[in-house]
């Protein structure tokens, strides 16, 4: 049986995080060829995105394994497609959007192809080790994970979990908790030096405005120094969280 794996992101306007992506699907496919001991495996390894793209997911899904798989050719083999969700969050996308596209691929690619959808990347129990790697990096009184947040019940609780484990508190940029109510909180008790964490896969048009938020906080704040971490980004150490839950 042949595998193939598509990483889903949720899509942007911004060529950044579809860039990052691209570097992070090559190096996925150095870990299949290293693994497998493949010579080539870039057209087994690709991306997509849920939104802000030209086509829907399902449609996206079916022509990367049309690619992989060249499945309109007569084949007695038997193909699996995996699907890695490049989210941090158990928010309406990874628990129902994501899910809904998949099934509706699957219909659509008959019995030879099995597309198998597998755990979100906020779900692996190592994703803190880059989050550490990030804090270690800066010297701070305290620390703030901002995550994007998501209105889907009990989806917080794994990014509560991951503040808890970095000695951090967490800040939502699009629910309630913002950013200003948890600086202001932090000021209120005595902390004059706090660095922030972007809870992100990559920089992009919202690390932009959490930058520009931050330098509006300096204002307000003018006795408090703030430092701002990077996104996580596309590396090789990543790439190894994501070969970890495809190599089952």
């Amino acid at each position: 049986m042949s595998s193939a794996y598509l990483l889903v992101s949720h899509g942007s306007r911004d060529r950044r995080p579809e860039i990052a992506m691209q570097e992070l699907a090559r190096l996925v496919c150095q870990k299949l060829e290293k693994n497998h001991n493949q010579t080539s495996g870039e057209h087994l390894v690709g991306i997509a995105a849920l939104e802000m793209s030209q086509k829907p997911l399902h449609q996206q899904i079916q022509e990367f394994a049309k690619t992989a798989f060249g499945f309109d050719k007569v084949s007695a083999n038997h193909h699996r497609l995996k699907i890695v969700p490049l989210f941090l969050l158990p928010g309406v996308h990874v628990m129902t959007d994501i899910p809904a596209e998949v099934a509706l691929a699957q219909q659509s690619t008959g019995e030879d192809i099995t597309i198998e959808l597998q755990p979100y990347l906020g779900s692996h129990p190592d994703l803190k080790k880059l989050l550490w790697h990030q804090v270690a990096k800066i010297e701070a009184q305290a620390w703030i994970l901002l995550s994007h947040g998501s209105r889907r019940p009990d989806s917080q609780k794994p990014v509560e979990a991951m503040a808890a484990n970095l000695g951090a508190v967490v800040a939502y940029w699009s629910v309630a908790g913002s950013l200003e109510s948890r600086v202001k909180e932090l000021v209120t008790a005595g902390y004059r030096e706090i660095a922030i964490l972007p809870y992100f896969l990559f920089a992009g048009g919202i690390t932009d405005a959490i930058a520009a938020s931050v330098e509006t906080l300096k204002l307000q704040f003018s006795a408090v120094t703030f430092h701002l971490a990077q996104p996580l980004g596309a590396s090789a150490e990543l790439a190894d969280l994501i070969w970890d839950l495809t190599d089952k």
